[in-house]
């Protein structure tokens, strides 16, 4: 009997991790990526949820459902020795031998479950930053923690059966499916989704998402935890308690727009106005050149320019 059942289970995991292949399938990216990812991992803090733009055929499905573009989330938990806690640390290196340097991250991945991965994977992945708001080192270190625990856990199983459901067309399905699929009737599918375990994470320390805020007959206002088997990549996006950090490949800020100031190329020098002086030649060696106009206060600059050239001749 069990031979039997041992070969009767083969084709059904063969057909069962084709399936799941053909949803993890990536499309190649031939996009230019709209991110600085240099400038985001330098920016990053442990305790960041970062947002992705998926490729894979899942992502496409979540995209549908959810109606954003972010379909996948992960938290970020900085390099080795950014976790406060040695035991946590040795903990993390039983699932990954981390580099000192290596940049970290959480995620839960569809055929995977919960594991720890590096940073440069997403490289040339549209991203973006979502900032827990206020949180304190220790509850930021108490969420990582959780997270760290959680790895080596599995998905549901009844998670991919739904998202095999979603494949169907929606106009077989009443409209109001549409959401009820993925939110209101997933509260063991979706139990797995990769934004369920961050959520539960900031929950340990009573860090709001997206809150359910009751009003009492007094006014007293109480903040409810939401589900967290119910979030999605978009709620990190939409928390008014978590700040969205974008570092876009063009970024004014790095344009210099201060060398368009109106300085002064003369090379003169003032304690203030009217006590001005002409400065050492080697000074101005090295300098780079600005392209602003030479608009000085009052015309009293040129006067002293001239005075100081009158000086230096023979």
């Amino acid at each position: 009997m069990f031979r039997i059942a041992e070969l009767s289970s083969k084709p059904k995991n063969f057909l069962w991790e084709k399936f799941v292949s053909w949803l993890t399938y990536e499309s190649p990216n031939f996009k230019t990526p709209l991110t600085s990812f240099e400038r985001l991992r330098y920016e990053l803090r442990p305790g960041d949820v970062l947002l992705v733009e998926g490729r894979s055929n899942v992502a496409e499905i979540i995209k549908s459902i959810t109606q954003s573009i972010w379909t996948h989330s992960f938290i970020y938990i900085g390099r080795l020795h950014d976790i406060d806690d040695p035991m946590l640390r040795d903990h993390l290196q039983k699932y990954r031998h981390c580099n000192p340097d290596e940049q970290l991250i959480i995620e839960a991945m569809l055929g995977k479950g919960i594991i720890v991965s590096s940073l440069d994977i997403y490289e040339g992945e549209h991203l973006r930053i979502c900032r827990p708001r206020g949180i304190t080192r220790i509850d930021s270190q108490a969420a990582i923690r959780y997270a760290i625990h959680q790895l080596g856990a599995n998905y549901n199983v009844r998670q991919l059966m739904d998202l095999a459901r979603f494949m169907f067309p929606y106009w077989f399905l009443p409209k109001r499916w549409r959401s009820s699929l993925f939110e209101h009737n997933a509260g063991r599918p979706t139990k797995t989704v990769c934004s369920t375990m961050i959520a539960e994470a900031f929950a340990k320390v009573h860090f709001p998402i997206i809150p359910v805020i009751h009003q009492n007959e007094q006014g007293k206002l109480t903040l409810i935890r939401s589900n967290s088997k119910l979030m999605t990549p978009r709620d990190f996006d939409h928390s008014p308690y978590f700040d969205v950090i974008k570092y876009p490949i063009l970024d004014f800020d790095e344009l210099g727009i201060y060398r368009k100031l109106p300085w002064d190329q003369t090379g003169v020098h003032c304690n203030s106005i009217g006590d001005c002086f002409i400065s050492d030649p080697s000074e101005e060696d090295g300098l780079i050149p600005v392209t602003s106009a030479n608009t000085l206060h009052n015309g009293a600059l040129p006067e002293v320019a001239d005075e100081a050239k009158t000086d230096k001749k023979p």
